[in-house]
């Protein structure tokens, strides 16, 4: 293995300059916002502030399926934050949610609003609300919750991680990229026998341990993330891979994954959700149409 950094680290840490890479321009040791900025606040019950990240699309595709499912309570205002433009810094976002990541939600459905911020709290809040995909059986519920806590634990290592050091680090590093690329192939190897024994993770019903999982590995093995299928040799999963399939062809799942996208065909991105004709009338491609 080649190595060439001859980098020392000091006895302290100092923030001297931005490290560079994709998102240098957002990195920083300190939390708290920046700029004063409200949050916009629409006319529906949830308030939800996002990108269309995989982080980001779990929670609209629970809300997209509450709603195909009948719970109106779940109709939804979805504004975007750009966090390139570091969005998730002003005021307004900080208050909902102090740690400055997507996706932020406010439940306004209450006497008072309900903050809920990290996205497992988000589709666990959502989903106990209404009752839906959450098992009620002990047993069945313990087991989902093991793999929606499993998706927590073990994504950073695929986008912090592997993401990262091979796609968007200023320089391609060898250990870095080796290491994570053995951990996520490991991760999707642990999924692949998974779901060589059920239909869903956590069993035969769909829950929101798939919707936590899936935007994260089934976009790996469907060659969304990364430009790094080939690398990862992501064909190997096959149960993975029939198990994303399957899961994609839900058309609360396609929706979910429209809002807030800003990134691909211009016909896949809503960049804001707030009627559920938006997605025939306001998509990108109609927008730019009606410009011309």
């Amino acid at each position: 293995m080649s190595n060439d950094n001859t980098y020392v680290p000091p006895r302290i840490w100092t923030w001297e300059a931005p490290s560079g890479g994709a998102f240098a321009s957002i990195n920083r040791p300190v939390s708290g916002a920046t700029h004063d900025k409200e949050l916009p606040v629409g006319k529906h019950p949830m308030q939800l502030y996002s990108l269309g990240t995989p982080n980001g699309q779990k929670v609209t595709i629970l809300l997209e399926e509450l709603l195909a499912a009948g719970h109106t309570g779940a109709e939804y205002d979805a504004w975007l934050i750009r966090i390139g433009d570091g969005d998730q810094f002003g005021s307004g976002f900080v208050e909902a949610n102090p740690n400055s990541k997507i996706p932020a939600l406010v439940d306004r459905s209450g006497a008072e609003p309900v903050r809920v911020f990290e996205s497992g709290a988000i589709l666990m809040h959502l989903a106990e609300k209404f009752g839906a995909f959450i098992p009620q059986d002990p047993a069945k519920r313990a087991e989902m919750l093991s793999w929606l806590f499993w998706q927590m634990g073990s994504a950073p290592f695929v986008g912090g991680g592997f993401g990262h050091f091979y796609a968007y680090a200023p320089v391609k590093l060898e250990y870095p990229i080796n290491r994570y690329a053995m951990e996520t192939k490991r991760q999707l190897d642990v999924l692949d026998k998974r779901l060589a024994e059920t239909r869903f993770v956590a069993g035969d019903d769909y829950t929101i341990a798939d919707m936590a999982i899936w935007p994260w590995y089934g976009g790996l093995v469907k060659g969304w993330l990364y430009e790094a299928a080939e690398f990862l040799q992501v064909s190997d999963y096959t149960n993975v891979l029939r198990w994303a399939d399957e899961i994609l062809a839900r058309p609360a799942v396609q929706r979910g994954r429209m809002v807030n996208r800003t990134s691909g065909d211009p016909a896949t991105q809503l960049h804001e959700r707030h009627d559920a004709s938006d997605f025939d009338t306001k998509t990108q491609d109609k927008i730019e149409a009606a410009k011309a």
